[in-house]
């Protein structure tokens, strides 16, 4: 087989994929900049209007976004499968753009209330994205490049959230003001959507500009033969559910989400109350942790590739590897964090910066391990794990606020960072001794057939078991009538 170009198409829906990420995180986080800007208009461009929104009143909108993300995770999977990736991220992606367009408007005629049903609306259409992401990962990544194009589209979390926190109060401060924010992510949204409706694919044999030498690499590399995209795949529930691997993989997951929530949302307040420090009043600092996450990512990529590529570890060992240093090292220093006081504010930021680069290894860890499991149900994986993750950023600050009754109380601080400690540590644990990359048997196409042709066997030999039972008892019966027969033959003689 001839090799494939070193950028092919393959490469380049990759790196669609990493620009929508990258803009639908600039539309998803610019808010929290935003409303500074909308409540305190004299902090950036006093030329705008004002709101006079209280801090419960915030809270419901910057949330808001979240309550329709979390509803349509599982159906974004089920969307990708019955209409294809390419027409799923292309649709999601351009309503979210709109709703970001009409913000502006809808604000001034509505207030708050309006702002919060159109961040519903956004987080709505984005929560279809990402399993539809995982599904054309699936059908697009040969197996040996799966962590180069998974890392490489995944990345765009951080890309955007590096973007949004840095160019947004720039974006306020400038003669667009705070509309502009709305209007700079809605266009970036809208240019994506141009171009990937050019060049992306649901599949290699379906792109138009893919050649025949990489096509054939792509669909040789996932054993797929030339009918495998016409085919209707039942998706196996039960086989899901009852999969100790998947389960595996999202108590994994939800560990390194309920850490990372921690690291994100928690220690800034940290900062804030025990340590003296502002730390969202500089941009710099604010943007600093992701845009490490975000170089560490391609550098624990470089350190997979050298692993698996040499057969130094396999995969399942290289994804566990890397999801230990990527938990477990974060765990350690989220507890030195809790011992730190006000003279100590420059080893805080590098502590949390190292926190958050460090933990950026996760993504090789375990969350491209949805994929290993079974890439015909990618899609359909990452809805049902998405769906579960994203309520942990929910729980979570609940129970801060439960424990943390004084911001300013440092042993209550240490208790939040404990509790995240021991679920970065236990979690990872349990996915260290039953996960696994091995692809699963349920992912097969014939698996349903497979599981029905079982049953008909055991049918047969539990029927040929019964009638042989049956003529032994028949034939037991028979030798019991000869035998009187015998008995009685003898009495007369």
């Amino acid at each position: 087989m001839e090799k494939p170009p070193l950028f092919g198409i393959r490469h380049l829906q990759a790196l669609l994929l990493f620009f929508n990420i990258t803009v639908v995180y600039v539309s998803r986080l610019n808010v929290s900049v935003a409303i500074v800007a909308m409540t305190n208009a004299n902090t950036t461009n006093p030329n705008f209007q004002e709101f006079d929104w209280n801090e419960q009143q915030k809270s419901y909108v910057l949330s808001s976004f979240y309550w329709g993300y979390v509803l349509t995770q599982f159906p974004g999977g089920y969307l990708s499968r019955r209409f294809g990736a390419k027409i799923t991220i292309l649709v999601a992606t351009f309503a979210s753009a709109v709703c970001s367009c009409i913000t502006p408007a809808g604000v001034h005629l509505g207030g708050w209330p309006v702002f919060c049903v159109i961040r519903l609306l956004q987080g709505l259409f984005q929560g279809v994205i990402f399993p539809a992401i995982h599904d054309h990962l699936a059908k697009w990544s040969p197996l040996h490049e799966r962590n180069l194009l998974g890392a490489l589209s995944l990345s765009g979390t951080d890309s955007g959230t590096v973007v949004a926190l840095a160019s947004s109060g720039l974006i306020a401060s400038s003669s667009l003001g705070w509309p502009g924010i709305s209007y700079v992510s809605a266009s970036l949204c809208f240019a994506w959507c141009a171009v990937w409706l050019v060049f992306a694919a649901d599949n290699a044999p379906s792109s138009k500009f893919i050649t025949p030498q990489e096509c054939k690499y792509i669909e040789t590399s996932l054993e797929r033969n030339d009918d495998f995209h016409k085919q209707r795949i039942p998706v196996p529930w039960r086989a899901i559910f009852t999969s100790v691997p998947f389960l595996a993989f999202l108590v994994g997951r939800c560990a390194e989400a309920w850490g990372f929530t921690t690291l994100q949302s928690q220690i800034p307040s940290y900062m804030n109350g025990v340590l003296n420090m502002e730390i969202k009043k500089n941009g710099l600092f604010s943007a600093l942790p992701y845009l490490t996450m975000w170089l560490s990512l391609y550098v624990y990529l470089v350190i997979a590739n050298l692993l698996t590529r040499r057969n130094i570890l396999s995969l399942t060992a290289m994804r566990k590897t890397i999801n230990t240093i990527s938990l477990w090292i974060p765990a350690l220093l989220l507890i030195g964090i809790g011992f730190l006081d006000s003279s100590q504010t420059t080893l805080a930021i590098v502590l949390m910066t190292l926190n958050v680069g460090i933990n950026g290894g996760s993504t090789i860890g375990s969350t491209l391990n949805s994929i290993d499991l079974a890439p015909n149900h990618a899609g359909i994986l990452m809805g049902l794990s998405n769906t579960i993750v994203n309520i942990v950023p929910i729980l979570s600050p609940l129970l801060v606020g439960v424990i943390v009754t004084d911001n300013h109380n440092r042993t209550q601080w240490q208790i939040i960072f404990a509790i995240a400690a021991v679920i970065f540590f236990l979690g990872n644990l349990f996915y260290i001794i039953w996960g696994t990359s091995e692809t699963q048997p349920w992912n097969s196409v014939d698996f349903h057939q497979e599981k029905d042709a079982e049953k008909t066997v055991c049918k047969q030999v539990t029927l040929g078991k019964a009638v042989e039972h049956l003529e032994n008892v028949q034939n037991e019966k028979k030798e019991e009538i000869g035998n009187k027969s015998s008995s009685v033959e003898s009495t007369r003689l």
